[in-house]
C-alpha cells in the first residue's frame, strides 16, 4: 500500500519509527516531514499528507503532531479528506469500518512506539463496511460542497 506519512517535532520520533515498521510490513510509505525535533508548524505537515491522499499519490495518510488534534483539524481542511484522530486499535478499526477515513490521525507525547505501531496496524488492515455508511459518507460530501448534510 502507498502511504503518506507526516508530523510535526514533536512526534518525529514515533514517525519515524512508524515509518520503518510499516516499510518493513511491505508498504510503500512517504515521509513528508519533518525531519528533526527543531519546532515546526504542525498544520503544514499535516496539509502535505492530506494532498498526498487526496491526489492520488498515496491510498492512505498518517499524520501525528503532540496531541494529534491539531494534525486533525488541519487534515480535514483539506478537500477529500476524512481525518480521524484515533486512540486506541478500536478507535482505529471504526474510523475505518464506519467512516472510510483516509488519514489517521495520532499523538506522538501520547502514545509510545509501539502503541502508535499497533494502533496503525489495525487501522490499515480494516475495511469500509460501506451500505448505511455509505449514505452518511456522501452527505459528509455534501457539506464539503458548501451544500446540507440534510437529507
Amino acid at each position: 500500500m502507498r502511504i503518506a506519512i507526516g508530523s510535526d517535532h514533536a512526534a518525529v520520533r514515533g514517525k519515524d519509527r512508524l515509518r520503518d515498521g510499516l516499510r518493513a510490513l511491505g508498504h510503500q510509505v512517504e515521509d513528508l516531514g519533518t525531519d528533526g525535533e527543531g519546532p515546526v508548524d504542525y498544520p503544514v505537515y499535516a496539509e502535505r499528507v492530506g494532498r498526498a491522499v487526496a491526489e492520488g499519490r498515496a491510498e492512505l495518510g498518517i499524520a501525528l503532531c503532540g496531541t494529534g488534534i491539531g494534525a486533525s483539524i488541519a487534515a480535514n481542511k483539506v478537500r477529500g479528506v476524512r481525518a480521524a484522530l484515533c486512540h486506541d486499535p478500536h478507535t482505529a478499526e471504526m474510523s475505518r469500518r464506519h467512516n472510510d477515513a483516509n488519514v489517521l490521525c495520532m499523538g506522538g507525547r501520547l502514545h509510545d512506539p509501539e502503541a502508535l505501531e499497533a494502533i496503525a496496524r489495525v487501522w490499515l488492515a480494516t475495511p469500509f463496511e460501506g451500505g448505511r455508511h455509505q449514505r452518511r459518507l456522501d452527505l459528509i460530501r455534501h457539506l464539503e460542497e458548501g451544500d446540507s448534510a440534510q437529507a
